[in-house]
């Protein structure tokens, strides 16, 4: 398999109100049926007039769900979209001095209309991918992903297949189109303004003839995201327990309350007693330091409680 990965020539300054479709066709290499067109969120959002005047971080509060993480100025949050990004993807560069822009707030929506417009131009089925640069956890530097995506796969799951070695994989899943917003990247460069590329050659198989799942489909469930948090503020949560519905922890494990029980108790003179939903305390005598430890243990399994989503309630019997 060859791969073309061809960057737009001269394309203008995106303004409100422009046709983006029209735009790719007259500043990209003919359209063919299997083509994928990436094009970058922030074009996306440029012709939908979401540019405003002021800093990004007045835009910040809007475009947050929840803040996933926090140091000082720096905020990694979720998205309405479901997207982890640092400020919510807004951004402050390749526009105006002054000026932020946003992510589109539909942009698997934004692909479909731009493939259903290139259709109707060009008579070329093609997929279409809407592109947004994103840090990875545990990685420096960044690369480009797909937020939107129209006629093309998302992933490919190999689940239940056997490699060539005979050993059946199980969760291997190619983030396709994260693959293709990368690989247009490296063409279009941050700095250049080619803020469409063309990917061609791609394997029929990741193709679709309608729309498909979108880029959504790539979101995963904050029930299954073990890291839903950053560390501190993972134990700053546990212990506020100021949010019941516990978002950015995983659902509980089925042993959960055997473990909240186990690593609670570790090293501690009280006892433990589980009644239902409720724990009780019991000090081990009438003395202070044990009436203390019972607090403690107390408070320790609230706190773990809170961390692995388990609705407990902790009595201390005197």
């Amino acid at each position: 398999m060859t791969l073309e990965v061809l960057p737009s020539t001269g394309f203008p300054e995106v303004g409100a109100g422009d046709d983006l479709a029209a735009l790719v066709v007259r500043h990209l290499p003919t359209l063919q049926d299997g083509d994928a067109v990436v094009v970058t969120s922030k074009v996306v959002s440029k012709a939908a007039g979401l540019v405003v005047r002021g800093p990004r971080e007045d835009l910040l509060d809007a475009e947050t769900d929840r803040v996933v993480a926090a140091r000082g100025p720096l905020r990694i949050v979720r998205t309405h979209h479901g997207l982890v990004l640092a400020a919510a993807g807004v951004d402050a560069s390749n526009v105006g001095t002054g000026e932020s822009v946003p992510l589109p707030p539909d942009p698997d929506g934004d692909a479909r209309a731009i493939r259903r417009a290139l259709l109707d131009l060009t008579g070329a089925r093609v997929a279409v991918v809407v592109s947004d640069t994103a840090g990875r956890a545990w990685r420096d530097g960044q690369t480009d992903i797909a937020i939107g995506v129209a006629g093309l796969r998302p992933l490919v799951s190999y689940d239940g297949r056997t490699d060539p070695h005979g050993n059946e994989l199980h969760v291997t899943a190619p983030a396709v189109a994260d693959e293709v917003a990368s690989a247009a990247d490296l063409v279009a460069g941050k700095l250049d303004g080619i803020p469409v590329v063309l990917v061609r050659g791609l394997p029929r198989e990741v193709l679709t003839t309608d729309d498909g799942d979108g880029a959504r489909r790539l979101v995963r469930p904050e029930d299954t995201d073990l890291f839903g948090l950053g560390a501190l503020d993972a134990v700053r949560a546990a212990v506020r327990r100021d949010d019941p519905l516990g978002r950015g922890f995983p659902a509980p494990a089925a042993d959960a309350l055997e473990t909240v029980l186990r690593e609670a108790s570790a090293g501690s003179t009280a006892a433990a007693r589980v009644d239902g939903d409720t724990v009780h305390v019991r000090p081990a005598s009438a003395e202070p330091d044990a009436l203390v430890a019972a607090g403690v243990l107390a408070e320790r399994l609230r706190v773990l409680a809170a961390a692995h989503r388990l609705a407990l309630r902790v009595v201390v019997l005197t």
